[in-house]
């Protein structure tokens, strides 16, 4: 069978849970690819060098290299641009638009969806007030492209034949937003780059991309309040007020090799975590350091991190409940106290459970059970014609 591979957009910058799926699927699985945009087949460091890979006529947009998101209104017909007819089974990797491929009835669409189409559902609200385009009249014509996406998401979910989500949390939000249900299939975590080391250091770790909805700012203002020494490595628009709100207890690092950034997870006492992920990679990984982890209680984290108040023979770090800067305070307080009960072995086994070759047998048999499904119900036989 041919089978296609469609991705929002594959930049050098676009490093993130998605694009680590992207290539596990490619590991196992002989696809063309299909994406918005491409600059990582032209660059040397990227598993894709060389590749073919077909793209969309925003390519060749002005600034699209650093990310395609300017041109919101133009993803849903630019996807339904690229021309997938010669295909038997169709992949998505989801975050935006790229369930929104048009497909034929006999063609299999699989879709693993890492979150509904965030801006247009849970960071609407978010964007608007974060933003100049939220104000005034540009803030009415705002509104009204949100509520359009909206219509359009819901309306390209239903070219989507199965879906994947890459935690509960998310299989939740798709079903509240499209009425679907998810088969759950963790991301794939390569835990071989992560070296295991019980000791630490007497230091924090935060490692996000300083956007606002990963809260980085309220881990700053706790950690102000603390005192504690606390480093944070990652670049963003919220860069510049991060390294403006941080104390001298607080090193800013901006963006670090791959290297530095694993050299720190696997030396810091604990690695802190605010937003409300879908499923959250890094607290994986900092847990395959056995690095305990201090994350807010919600989203994926609930499905990664073990509490050890409530798993005190297994815990592998703890939840605060509410995020705001005072509960954070109180949780890493918390955290002084219970550090001693947290093994990192613990830790480290916990993120075991969300490993490459775990992800490959269930993707693959989930593929599998699809197609014979969707064989099955595509048969004549199974036809009802009113």
């Amino acid at each position: 069978m041919k089978y296609a591979l469609v991705h929002e957009w594959l930049t050098p910058k676009a490093t993130g849970g998605s694009e680590l799926v992207v290539e596990e699927i490619l590991r196992h699985v002989k696809a063309d690819v299909y994406a918005l945009i491409d600059f990582e087949s032209t660059n040397p460091q990227s598993y894709l060098y060389g590749r073919s890979i077909e793209t969309t006529f925003l390519q060749h947009f002005p600034g699209a290299r650093n990310g395609v998101q300017k041109y919101l209104p133009l993803l849903p017909i630019a996807i339904e641009q690229l021309d997938l007819r010669d295909y038997e089974v169709i992949l998505s990797s989801s975050h935006a638009v790229a369930k929104g491929v048009l497909t034929n009835p006999h063609q299999l669409h699989v879709c693993y969806c890492h979150t509904p189409m965030r801006y247009a559902w849970d960071l609407t609200f978010d964007y608007l007030n974060n933003s100049r385009a939220g104000r005034g009249i540009p803030g009415i014509l705002t509104r009204y492209l949100l509520h359009r996406l909206r219509q359009w998401d819901v309306i390209s979910a239903n070219r989507v034949d199965y879906f994947i989500a890459n935690s509960h949390h998310t299989a939740r939000r798709i079903w509240r937003c499209y009425r679907r249900e998810a088969k759950v299939i963790y991301p794939p975590v390569n835990l071989e780059r992560f070296v295991f080391t019980p000791a630490k250091e007497d230091f924090y770790l935060c490692v996000s991309r300083l956007v606002s909805y990963k809260k980085i700012s309220l881990i700053v203002r706790a950690f102000n309040q603390l005192g504690y020494p606390l480093v944070i490595i990652g670049d963003g628009p919220d860069l510049p007020l991060i390294r403006q709100l941080a104390q001298s207890n607080i090193q800013v690092l901006g963006t670090q090799p791959d290297q530095v950034v694993e050299q720190y997870m696997t030396k810091a006492k604990a690695f802190v975590y605010a937003a409300c992920e879908d499923f959250g990679i890094a607290l994986v990984e900092a847990q395959a350091c056995g690095t305990p982890v201090i994350a807010y209680g919600g989203g994926g984290a609930l499905e990664t991190v073990l509490d050890i108040r409530q798993h005190p023979e297994k815990g592998t770090g703890l939840f605060f409940s509410a995020q705001t800067s005072e509960n954070l305070v109180k949780t890493v307080e918390t955290f002084q106290e219970f550090q001693h009960l947290i093994r990192s072995d613990s830790c480290r086994q916990q993120a075991a459970k969300f490993t490459p070759k775990i992800f490959e047998t269930s993707y693959l048999t989930f593929l599998e059970d699809c197609w014979q499904d969707f064989q099955q119900k595509s048969s004549a036989k199974n036809f009802r014609f009113l």
